[in-house]
C-alpha cells in the first residue's frame, strides 16, 4: 500500500531515472514534486523540465517530452501529461490515497514528522522584549509566530532551542533607573524633574510606589547612583517575573533565558571587540571605537564603544550572536524582529562575516505591526485600565487560543489587522472557532458511536476502498498532504501555512460530515468512515499542537 511519503519518493525516483536516461550529460536539478492547486492538473506535478532548459538550451516543453519518453513504467502512475510552460503532471491510481490512513494510524502524534532537519541544532530567539515595561502587541505576535515556528522545526527534524534574550544591561537599564528615580522623588518630594527620554508609563510610578510601601523613604539620603541601582535591583526582577508569567499564560516555555549582562561578566563583549580589532576592522574616531561596517555592505560604519568607554548595544549584540553560532555551535540561529529592525540585519550579518562565521547561518524574520480593530474602529487603549493594550490585557480579553491562532493567520512580513470582535465570536466566520468546532464534532462522533458499541477499528480490519465518495477522497488527500505541508512550512519558516492547513482540513471535514453519514446500516462503511474521522482527529490535533491551540472535545 502506498503512503504519501512513499508516493513522493516513487515519483521523484521516476523523474530522476527519466532525466538520467534522456539527458545523461545534464546536472540533475533540485526539482520540486508538489500537489497542484487545481485537481484537474493531476495528483502531483514537477518543474524538473523547466529547470533543465538553460543548461540544455531547449524549450521546456521539448525537455518535458524527452523526459516522458524515458519515464519508467509503474503501476502507481496511470498517466502523465505536459502542462503549461513545461510542467509534468502525474495522475495516479486512485487507490494510492488509502495508505494514508494506515500511515496516520501508525504515526499517531508523530504523523507528519520529517527528518529534513537531520537533528541539526537551531535556536529560535523571539520576543526578547526589554524588561523595562509590559509586553505589547508586537511581542504578542512575535511570541505566537516564534513559538509555533520552533514547534514546526521540531516536527521537521531539527534539534530546537527556544531562547529569550534578556536586555538587562546597557542604555535601556540606565534609562529605567533614571525613570524610577524621578518617580520615586516625585512621590516623596513633589519635585517633577523627569528625564526627557525617560519611560513614562504608569508601571514606572507603580514600581516606585511599591518600593516606598515596602522599604520606606531611606533612599532619599543616598547618592543618585546608589538610589538608581537599588531601584533597578528591586524593580527589574519584578518585571522579569511578570514577563515570564505572562508568557507562560501564553503557553510559551523557553529553554533558556539568556542575560545580556552575562556577556559583560564573562568578558565576551570586550573579547569580541578586541577580536575585530585584531582583524583590522575597527578604528578610533572622536574618542569612540568604530566597526568598519561599510566593508561588509553597510551604508555607514557603526560605533562599538562610545567616547565614554561604554560599549553600544550593537557591540553586545555582535557578542551575543558570536556566542550563539561560535560559542554554542548552533547550526542555525533564527531571530524574529520587528520591521523597524530591518536595517540591523545587514550589519549583523556583516559582523558575523567579519568574525569568520558564515552569515547564512543567521536568519532574521521581520515582523510587521499589528492593528487592533473592533466594530471597524481602531482600538489603542484597554477598556479595563484605559492604558495601552498589553499582552496580558489581550489574553484576558480574547483568550490564548484566539490570540495564538489569529497571530499565525498571516505571514510575519504582512501587515495584520486583528479583529477583536471576530476573535471571540462563536460562528463559522471565526477561523479558530471553525477549526475547534470541527475537532469537537469529531470527538462527539467517536464518543457517541463508541457508547453504541462501535469502536474505531484497526486499518487492517477495515475496507478502505469503500471510501469512494468525492468528499471522502478529498479529505483523505488533504490528510496525506500534512507531512509535505510541514516540510514546506519548515523550509520557508512559515508557521502560518499550518494555520491555513488546519482551516482547509476543517472545511473539508465539515463538507464530508454534511455529505456522508458516518453511522449507516452498512457496518463496513460505518467502520471505514469512522476510521477516516479518527484519522482527521489525529491530524487536526497535531496541527493545533504546533500552534499551541487547544483541541476541545466539547464546545
Amino acid at each position: 500500500m502506498y503512503t504519501q511519503e512513499r508516493v513522493l519518493h516513487t515519483v521523484e525516483n521516476m523523474i530522476k531515472e527519466a532525466v538520467g536516461k534522456a539527458f545523461p550529460e545534464a546536472t540533475m536539478p533540485a526539482f520540486l514534486v508538489e500537489v497542484p492547486k487545481a485537481e484537474a492538473h493531476g495528483d502531483f506535478s514537477t518543474n524538473a523540465a523547466m529547470l533543465l532548459t538553460k543548461e540544455l538550451k531547449r524549450s521546456p516543453r521539448d525537455v518535458a517530452a524527452a523526459i516522458l519518453e524515458n519515464m519508467p513504467q509503474n503501476d502507481l502512475v496511470v498517466r502523465t501529461e505536459i502542462a503549461g510552460p513545461g510542467f509534468i503532471n502525474f495522475y495516479l491510481n486512485p487507490d494510492w490515497i488509502y495508505g494514508t490512513l494506515e500511515d496516520i494510524e501508525a504515526g499517531q502524534e508523530n504523523y507528519g514528522r520529517t527528518e529534513d532537519g537531520c537533528g541539526k541544532k537551531v535556536m529560535v530567539e523571539f520576543v526578547s522584549a526589554n524588561p523595562t515595561g509590559p509586553m505589547h502587541m508586537g511581542n504578542a505576535r512575535g511570541g505566537a509566530i516564534g513559538d509555533s515556528l520552533a514547534a514546526l522545526l521540531d516536527m521537521a527534524g531539527w534539534d530546537v532551542c527556544r531562547e529569550f534574550y534578556l536586555n538587562d544591561a546597557g542604555a535601556q537599564i540606565e534609562k529605567f533607573g533614571m525613570s524610577l528615580e524621578a518617580r520615586f522623588l516625585q512621590i516623596l518630594t513633589g519635585i517633577e524633574d523627569f528625564p526627557e527620554d525617560g519611560y513614562q508609563g504608569a508601571d514606572i510610578t507603580e514600581l516606585a510606589q511599591s518600593y516606598i510601601d515596602e522599604n520606606g523613604s531611606g533612599l532619599l539620603e543616598k547618592e543618585s547612583a546608589e538610589r538608581r541601582r537599588t531601584l533597578v535591583e528591586y524593580a527589574l526582577p519584578k518585571n522579569i517575573a511578570k514577563m515570564q508569567a505572562d508568557l507562560k499564560k501564553y503557553r510559551i516555555e523557553y529553554d533558556n533565558w539568556y542575560r545580556e549582562s552575562s556577556l559583560y561578566k564573562s568578558g565576551e563583549v570586550e573579547e569580541t571587540i578586541a577580536l575585530l580589532g585584531e582583524k583590522d576592522l575597527t578604528y578610533e574616531k572622536e574618542g569612540a571605537i568604530w566597526f568598519k561596517s561599510t566593508r561588509f555592505g553597510a551604508e555607514k560604519d557603526d560605533v562599538l564603544v562610545r567616547a565614554n568607554g561604554i560599549p553600544t548595544y550593537f557591540a553586545a549584540d555582535i557578542a551575543y550572536h558570536r556566542n550563539k553560532l561560535a560559542g554554542r555551535n548552533f547550526d542555525k540561529a533564527i531571530n524574529i524582529w520587528g520591521a523597524d529592525h530591518h536595517g540591523h540585519i545587514a550589519r549583523m550579518k556583516g559582523a558575523m562575516e567579519a568574525l569568520g562565521i558564515d552569515p547564512d547561518r543567521l536568519h532574521v524574520i521581520t515582523m510587521q505591526l499589528v492593528r487592533l480593530v473592533e466594530k471597524g474602529e481602531v482600538v489603542r487603549m484597554s477598556k479595563r485600565t484605559g492604558r495601552m493594550i498589553t499582552l496580558s490585557d489581550l489574553l484576558d480579553e480574547i483568550g490564548v487560543d484566539a490570540a495564538r491562532f489569529f497571530f499565525n493567520l498571516r505571514q510575519a512580513g504582512s501587515h495584520f489587522e486583528f479583529d477583536l470582535g471576530l476573535a471571540v465570536e462563536q460562528s463559522n466566520d471565526n477561523p479558530v472557532f471553525y477549526v475547534q468546532y470541527a475537532y469537537a464534532r469529531i470527538s462527539s462522533i467517536i464518543r457517541l458511536l463508541g457508547e453504541e458499541g462501535t469502536k474505531v477499528c484497526p486499518y487492517k480490519d477495515m475496507k478502505a476502498n469503500l471510501l469512494s465518495d468525492e468528499h471522502e477522497r478529498a479529505l483523505i488527500k488533504k490528510l496525506a498532504e500534512f507531512p509535505d505541508e510541514i516540510r514546506v512550512a519548515a523550509a520557508s519558516l512559515e508557521p502560518s501555512r499550518i494555520t491555513r492547513y488546519a482551516m482547509d482540513t476543517a472545511a473539508l471535514f465539515h463538507s464530508f460530515y454534511n455529505a456522508c453519514h458516518v453511522r449507516t446500516e452498512d457496518k463496513e462503511l460505518t467502520a471505514a468512515r469512522l476510521k477516516l474521522v479518527e484519522c482527521t482527529r489525529i491530524v487536526l490535533s497535531n496541527a493545533l499542537r504546533m500552534l499551541q491551540v487547544s483541541a476541545p472535545e466539547k464546545m
